[in-house]
């Protein structure tokens, strides 16, 4: 499958990796240069239990593969796996949410397919091919989260999938340190739209202009849009929340109504749970089965997680990462909580280029509309309150009790999740992905 060389007996493999901590026993190991060399893991992997491994240097023990570059062999077995795969394949890309939809469309797929997906955020040319590895004998439906960080890598993904349904969840400032404009963000996130099969359904976010313009692009194929504008075929009406931020809400769409409530916290989950409602409809869920779905479903870790402190503070963990869209999400699932004071701890949004002091102070002003004090760690962009670490953080904050709730949020590089962990007593260790 590779064009590689053989090195010792044959063995069986089941799944891979590329993180010899994730080794349980049975992977093929691929040895990426990435920030690390992964050949320098080889020795961990077979230790753990890697019955073989993929390899770009002369193999020394145990059973190898010798390729000239390790990634495109990783992609040559994910094509290779997508070809016993069935017409059940969803790819999820977007600005923001991919991650929340993703796992909320598996869990609705789940309850009535055999379903696979992607790990954390396993979405980029490592992450594709690794999820269709995985997949377990009886897979009946798969879902991909594609991540783009540049024009071009959507059309690559595709390639390598083959996706038959393809959701777009919006439009936002991601990443345009790269991209540039808003435009050119919705240019490439089209890439997946375009890379559909004829007779293929794209899953369009009806509120979102520049996502439901794509429609243009998908002429021949089916077209959902979700949201609750007036162009959207599946939407949500009586959308309430609980006293812990969970949506409930009447499903509406072209195959029927029902209610749905969700285990997930924030009013934008509504969006993301219409997103892959749609999604999962259009794979021939019915509509209770997809309810029930996503009432079970759960999100990957640091997102949207309330926690309780020891002193009966709330902390409200979203530490994965942020943009301004998510930010500002986040702070309006703050500001609906009871509470007697809001405090957002933010870290830096990163990626943004030339725009990004313009959308630090907005998120800023935003969270004085709404009432909530923001203590930065080390972006003095936001204004105000800035401190130079999650230990000062801590300080800043003062003693926290009984109505009191913090949010922590900021881009993977602030590494917030630490301090989540540290005020509500939690496990900082990082997720998959």
């Amino acid at each position: 499958m590779t064009g590689g060389e053989l090195v010792g007996p044959d063995v069986e493999v089941e799944g891979a990796a590329i993180d010899s901590r994730r080794v349980r026993g049975g992977e093929l190991f691929v040895a990426v240069v990435a920030e690390r060399d992964g050949h320098d893991f080889i020795a961990d992997a077979v230790a753990a239990g890697a019955p073989a491994f993929l390899t770009a240097r002369p193999a020394r023990y145990g059973t190898a593969v010798m390729v000239h570059d390790t990634r495109m062999a990783l992609a040559a077995l994910g094509r290779q796996a997508r070809s016993r795969l069935g017409d059940r394949v969803v790819a999820v890309t977007g600005s923001v949410g991919k991650t929340s939809v993703k796992d909320l469309l598996a869990a609705a797929l789940g309850a009535r397919w055999a379903t696979s997906a992607s790990t954390g955020s396993f979405n980029n040319e490592l992450g594709v091919p690794l999820t269709l590895l995985v997949a377990p004998d009886g897979t009946e439906a798969v879902v991909l989260e594609m991540g783009a960080r540049a024009p071009g890598d959507l059309r690559l993904l595709c390639d390598l999938a083959r996706p038959s349904v393809g959701v777009v969840t919006n439009v936002g400032l991601v990443h345009t340190e790269t991209f540039g404009t808003l435009e050119q963000v919705a240019r490439a996130k089209a890439e997946l739209v375009e890379s559909l099969p004829p007779g293929g359904t794209a899953v369009l976010n009806g509120d979102d202009a520049l996502v439901s313009a794509m429609a243009a692009q998908a002429t021949a194929l089916a077209v959902l849009r979700f949201g609750l504008s007036s162009e959207a075929d599946v939407t949500a009406t009586e959308v309430i929340l609980d006293g812990e931020l969970r949506p409930s809400f009447r499903l509406r769409s072209p195959w029927g109504d029902t209610e749905v409530r969700l285990a997930v916290r924030g009013r934008h989950q509504v969006g993301n749970a219409l997103a892959a409602a749609a999604a999962a409809l259009a794979c021939d869920v019915e509509p209770s089965a997809v309810a029930a779905g996503l009432s079970g479903a759960s999100l990957s870790p640091w997102r949207m997680e309330l926690l309780r402190s020891p002193t009966g503070a709330l902390v409200l963990n979203d530490a994965y990462n942020a943009n301004p869209v998510s930010v500002a999400g986040a702070l309006r699932a703050l500001a609906e909580l009871d509470a007697r004071r809001r405090i957002a701890v933010l870290g830096t949004m990163a990626e943004l280029g030339e725009v990004s002091d313009r959308e630090h102070r907005a998120v800023a002003a935003l969270a004085h509309e709404l009432g909530v004090r923001v203590v930065s760690v080390g972006e003095a962009a936001y204004g105000g309150e800035v401190v130079a670490g999650p230990d000062e953080a801590v300080v800043a904050l003062g003693p926290l009790g009984e109505g009191d709730v913090v949010l922590v949020k900021g881009s993977r590089v602030a590494g917030l999740e630490r301090l989540a962990a540290r005020l509500s007593g939690g496990d900082p260790e990082p997720p998959a992905g």
